[in-house]
């Protein structure tokens, strides 16, 4: 059986070379030199406190590496910020709610499912990718008034599905009821 002194011995030993490799990982927990310095310093103390408990013939290293890891967690607790909780700041929502995007994202996907299908087309090349209408007409095979119109009628039609109060478009009614019938006779 190997005596305490010869015991003390070896474990001071092997505490000092150990601790150069502590002072790496402890960089790489705290990116912070004096933060590391604190915190291999806490972990020799601790393994100085507990060396009765290491057993002679197991890893040292991952002994000595659990210990500085459990440090580290231990330090982050203690310097947990926290907030009162009667504090104006932890009254205040940290995100706002997100539920009605998603329902008013859906509300719209199922309107726009409705749109008649070159109307919803002439929308998604439009408006979303942003091409020219006379790029549309031309692979479309129409022309560009009809895109034009197409785009229209399909932001009506889905301003009345979205919002079904919304009269459906008229022509911009005349101060005269006579004048539309005028415009249209020939002089």
């Amino acid at each position: 059986m190997l005596n305490t002194q010869t015991m003390s011995a070896g474990f001071d030993t092997d505490l000092e070379s150990i601790l150069p490799r502590l002072r790496v990982y402890a960089m790489s927990l705290t990116r912070n030199v004096d933060r590391a310095d604190d915190l291999v310093q806490q972990t020799a103390l601790k393994a100085l406190a507990g060396r009765e408990s290491f057993r002679i013939g197991t890893n040292f290293a991952g002994w000595m590496f659990r210990i500085q890891r459990n440090e580290f967690i231990s330090e982050l607790r203690r310097t947990r910020p926290t907030v009162d909780i009667d504090d104006p700041v932890a009254q205040t929502k940290s995100h706002p709610p997100l539920q009605e995007n998603g329902l008013v994202m859906r509300e719209f996907m199922t309107a726009f499912r409705q749109l008649p299908d070159e109307r919803r087309h002439a929308l998604l090349l439009g408006t979303v990718e942003g091409q020219p209408y006379a790029q549309i007409a031309q692979r479309s095979g129409v022309t560009v008034g009809a895109v034009k119109s197409r785009v229209r009628r399909g932001r009506e039609m889905l301003k009345q599905l979205l919002d079904p109060q919304v009269a459906p478009h008229a022509a911009a009614p005349s101060k005269h009821p006579l004048q539309r019938t005028t415009q249209c006779l020939p002089s």
